[in-house]
């Protein structure tokens, strides 16, 4: 059965995948036996404290005896995306595993967001995941293999009064994942959304500002007594971007610790 988690071979191209839960499943398709190229933008990892994030990660997922790439690019420019996604082909040859990642909150009261917040965060959390799928399925298709994993949020369905226009663009992107494993569900490709809940990254840290907002956070959202760990998204990654879990599409797994039930 372990040999059904084995990717050997495969090649991973993962966005927004330098620190963070990203880092996380692109370390694990690399310890499975994928090539893996990680998109990243120099200038914000040196803004919060990593600078060498990308090549650390780079270097970690080559001691596992496979391929890695670092490929920079700030995907709100526009052009980049599918630039990326180029770059990444060229590298690794071909992409069978697309992990799309990147994304952007801006947390504010509804009447206060602006034109240039909602436009940004569409173009991230929308656009962009669009752009990747129309370039990245049709090849994936035509070879009769491939695993698309969205980064969803628990926000899809369990929105947070200051993030409306993200947890909206998340739902919208959870609607978007069961359309399109429907039209490719006859081609060996799967379309998976996975949703994490409160995560201990960086990001999450920074948005809550100080500790005690932080672990506020946590007793207020996690009935486990904590933060999950970007490692607690790998199992069920691996699982969705594996034969494991080849007959699994058009779904949305949530990994949230508790914090999506009802009673919470």
């Amino acid at each position: 059965m372990k040999d059904r988690f084995d990717i050997s071979g495969r090649t991973a191209f993962l966005t927004g995948a330098s620190r963070g839960i990203g880092r996380a499943i692109a370390l694990a398709l690399a310890e499975h036996g994928a090539d893996v190229a990680v998109n990243h933008t120099s200038a914000f990892d040196a803004e919060v404290g990593f600078p060498d994030a990308a090549a650390e990660l780079v270097e970690e997922a080559r001691s596992h005896g496979v391929e890695a790439f670092a490929i920079e690019g700030d995907l709100s420019v526009e052009g980049a995306v599918l630039d990326a996604f180029d770059r990444a082909v060229s590298a690794l040859g071909r992409v069978d595993i697309l992990v799309s990642n990147a994304n952007i909150q801006i947390p504010r009261a509804f009447g206060e967001v602006t034109a240039e917040q909602i436009d940004l965060q569409c173009r991230m959390n929308y656009r962009v995941p669009i752009q990747l799928l129309q370039r990245a399925l049709p090849p994936m298709a035509e070879r009769g293999w491939g695993r698309v994993l969205a980064i969803g949020s628990v926000q899809q369905s369990n929105p947070t009064i200051e993030l409306a226009v993200y947890a909206g663009l998340k739902s919208a992107q959870n609607n978007l994942v069961m359309n399109l494993s429907r039209q490719y569900v006859k081609t060996g490709v799967t379309i998976n959304n996975l949703a994490p809940g409160l995560i201990d990254t960086d990001r999450n840290r920074f948005l809550r500002g100080s500790e005690a907002d932080w672990r506020a956070t946590i007793e207020r959202t996690s009935p486990m007594g904590r933060a999950g760990l970007p490692e607690d998204l790998v199992g069920a990654a691996l699982l969705l971007c594996s034969d494991a879990g080849g007959f699994i599409t058009g779904t949305n797994i949530n990994v949230t610790g508790g914090g999506d039930l009802p009673w919470t």
